[in-house]
């Protein structure tokens, strides 16, 4: 298990990804993180020598809004594997104003195959394509198999 976080507000410009600061790493090596980066890297290493992937359940919770001189309408964040969102994990909010934080949370199961990487990323999935004001951002990222 490895848990990152991006506590103060910063600006996320649209379909970029919060950087983030690991609070607790992997101990063994599976799930890297480079510090301030936004992209972390599972890797599909596997005890069993029959299992085909290893498994990882992400999860994330951050609280978002439209930042002062943008246009109010739907913002998100998504879970983002390999540079491309898994619209299952969206997490969407229409605050009222600028300035007006929401919380948002998604998760999703990646199963990455024998041998190889991915990468993932919180990113701003927004439908204004414009920056979006993040923080508290909290991701988790646990092996599951």
């Amino acid at each position: 298990m490895a848990e990152f976080i991006s506590i103060p507000v910063q600006n996320v410009p649209y379909d970029q990804p919060v950087t983030l600061s690991e609070r607790n790493g992997c101990r063994k090596g599976y799930i890297q993180h480079r510090e301030g980066a936004g992209i972390v890297t599972l890797k599909g290493a596997v005890n069993n020598p029959c299992a085909p992937y290893a498994s990882y359940l992400v999860q994330y919770q951050a609280n978002i809004a439209v930042p002062t001189g943008g246009t109010v309408g739907e913002i998100s964040l998504a879970v983002a594997i390999q540079g491309e969102p898994d619209l299952a994990s969206l997490g969407a909010s229409t605050p009222a104003a600028v300035e007006q934080f929401n919380s948002v949370s998604g998760s999703t199961q990646i199963n990455v195959p024998r041998g190889c990487c991915y990468t993932i990323a919180l990113e701003n999935t927004s439908e204004t394509a414009e920056a979006i004001s993040v923080r508290n951002a909290n991701v988790l990222v646990t092996r599951i198999g």
